[in-house]
Parts: structure tokens; C-alpha cells; sequence
């Protein structure tokens, strides 16, 4: 199992498909993370015929070293883990910036329509790998604030020993590969172009069905 490699994108949205059947037609709503988990999340969304929605969300750096995340933030919430060292003004000045991007970022991708109610709904959490696997759990606790049903997140390939982490922050987890061998989520696929802006869009507009 851990010596395969994903075709693309595509591949792995439907072999995802296949795993997570009992959810077509449900209440069910899917959460791509843009860009790559779009095409990931688009055949999935095609496939067991529900709705489809971008989740965002950008971690707060350390103001001192900026790949050291002291928290997240989504367009309605935000995760802060303690850091007295760090100052609330930047704090609250970086929220409202990320936040600002991100509001763009939406618009850019999804124009003027609303993001999707997931209150009472099932998520499925949709990205094309996962390599730390922060950025996602982060989203997870911000999903739960906007109390989902249930939380399934679904990916094609991550490092093996992250595993135990998702299944134990997700209600439930849906992967392809996961490798003791990790070469960065771009090394289990035969072809992993990066996924622009333009694509994404066409496909969050998109409403015709798989052939």
C-alpha cells in the first residue's frame, strides 16, 4: 500500500468516492481546500451528488518567525493557542488582515454567493494531501464551532504517523495512502500540477455532472 502512486487529482477524488459511498445523497456537504483539494473535492461533490463549498482558513505566524503558527483563523473564527511573549495588538491586527484576504479570496472564488450552512450537516473535508496536517486540524476546531453533525475528513495520501492524530480529531477519516516513507504529498502523484485560481473557479461554477 505504501509504494502506490495517485494517477492526479481526479484519481484520487474517485477513489475517495468509492470509500466514502454511504454519504451520497445525504445531508452532506463537501469543504475543499483551495487549490488543490478543488478537484479533489469537485469529484467527490459530482460523484455522491452534494453540494460543494471552499473552507479557509490561514494560520497566525509568530511575529518573530513567521512559519511558527501561534494560532488560525477562518472568515467567522479563529483558534489562539497562549503565547504571553506575543502581543494582543498584533494578534488582533493580523486576524483582521488574514481575514481581509481571505473575504477576497472567497469573492475571487465563489463571487457573491453565501457560504454554505453546515450547521446539523455532515462535512466531509476535502484536500489533495496532507504534509504537517496544522493548517487542517485548525480548520477542524473552527468547523466545529459552527456545529456539523460530523466532521469526516477526507485525503488521498499523508505521512503514516499523522494518521492517529486525524482519527482522533475527526469523527471519522478517509485516506488512500499513508506512508511511513513521506516524500511531500506532490511525490505520491503522477501528475501534480499546481491547480490556478482560474480552475478553481470553473469548477466551484460547475453543475454539470461527471461523464
Amino acid at each position: 500500500m505504501y509504494n502506490e502512486i495517485l494517477k492526479d487529482r481526479i484519481e484520487a477524488g474517485v477513489l475517495l468516492s468509492e470509500k466514502l459511498k454511504k454519504y451520497q445523497n445525504s445531508n452532506t456537504i463537501i469543504l475543499a481546500v483551495p487549490r488543490g483539494g478543488v478537484p479533489v473535492g469537485y469529484i467527490i461533490a459530482k460523484s455522491l451528488h452534494l453540494p460543494l463549498d471552499i473552507v479557509l482558513s490561514k494560520k497566525i505566524g509568530h511575529p518573530n518567525n513567521k512559519e511558527f503558527a501561534i494560532g488560525a483563523v477562518s472568515m467567522d473564527s479563529m483558534t489562539i493557542d497562549k503565547h504571553p511573549d506575543v502581543p494582543k495588538k498584533y494578534i488582533e491586527d493580523e486576524i483582521i488582515r488574514l481575514r481581509k484576504l481571505m473575504q477576497n479570496k472567497y469573492e475571487i472564488y465563489m463571487g457573491n454567493r453565501e457560504p454554505l450552512d453546515i450547521r446539523g450537516k455532515n462535512i466531509i473535508l476535502v484536500d489533495d494531501g496532507i504534509a504537517t496536517g496544522n493548517t487542517l486540524l485548525a480548520s477542524i476546531t473552527m468547523l466545529r464551532k459552527r456545529n456539523p453533525a460530523k466532521i469526516i475528513v477526507a485525503v488521498p495520501v499523508l505521512p503514516y504517523d499523522t494518521v492517529p492524530v486525524f482519527e482522533k480529531n475527526a469523527d471519522e477519516f478517509v485516506y488512500l495512502i499513508a506512508s511511513k516513507y513521506f516524500r511531500g504529498v506532490g511525490g505520491f502523484y503522477e501528475d501534480f500540477n499546481q491547480v490556478e485560481d482560474d480552475e478553481v473557479i470553473r469548477l466551484l461554477n460547475s453543475t454539470s455532472p461527471i461523464e
